[in-house]
């Protein structure tokens, strides 16, 4: 297991990434596709920026990347990326997303690799994962394009099901990915959904 952590971790590295995050979401594009050239991405609870980085990359000079964070942080998108503009607020919120809106009206993709201070209790650290999930899926149906993709962190445990069965109607297809990525005993998860309906 340490072994995995070293490997992804001196990848990142050698690459310029921030944190081994990115994997989770170059397996996802690799396997899938959900980034176009050209698309309009919002990464929520973006820091420290591994995932926009990517994206900007994947979506390249045409397309743009909207990151949303609680903490503050520079991101530099490598070269030939997507134009990038990073907001600093809680997604909790109506004012942020309105200060997204002002940038970009609807997005091609909705990522989101949040999670919450864990406390050590695992119920109350799921139950806290799945309240951000519920709120990437909330933020998915008001600014989500027709057609349009979405990839969420969750923690298993009780309810993650429940979350699952509330993605599905809204998607062509649905899927739950575990990155090789992840660490063997971590309890993330992403929720894929591909094709939005409306």
């Amino acid at each position: 297991m340490k072994e995995v952590q070293d490997y992804y971790f001196k990848k990142a590295r050698k690459e310029g990434y921030p944190a081994r995050s990115v994997y989770k979401l170059e397996e996802a594009q690799q396997k899938h596709g959900l980034l176009k050239k050209g698309d309009t991405v919002l990464d929520l609870g973006c820091q420290p920026g591994s995932w926009s980085m990517y994206a900007a990359q994947a979506v390249g000079p045409q397309g743009l990347v909207v990151g949303v964070d609680l903490n503050f942080g520079q991101i530099n998108p490598k070269g030939h990326s997507a134009r990038f503009a990073f907001l600093h607020g809680d997604i909790m919120t109506s004012e942020v997303l309105e200060r997204v809106r002002a940038v970009c009206p609807e997005f091609a993709v909705i990522i989101s690799d949040m999670a919450p201070r864990t406390t050590g209790n695992k119920w109350a650290d799921q139950q806290h994962s799945l309240g951000l999930s519920r709120r990437v899926l909330e933020i998915a149906q008001e600014m989500l394009r027709p057609g349009g993709n979405f990839y969420c962190k969750v923690f298993e445990g009780e309810d993650f099901k429940a979350f699952v069965d509330e993605v599905r109607p809204h998607f062509n297809l649905t899927r739950i990915v575990k990155p090789k990525s992840s660490r063997p005993e971590s309890r993330e998860v992403f929720v894929l959904g591909m094709g939005l309906r409306k």
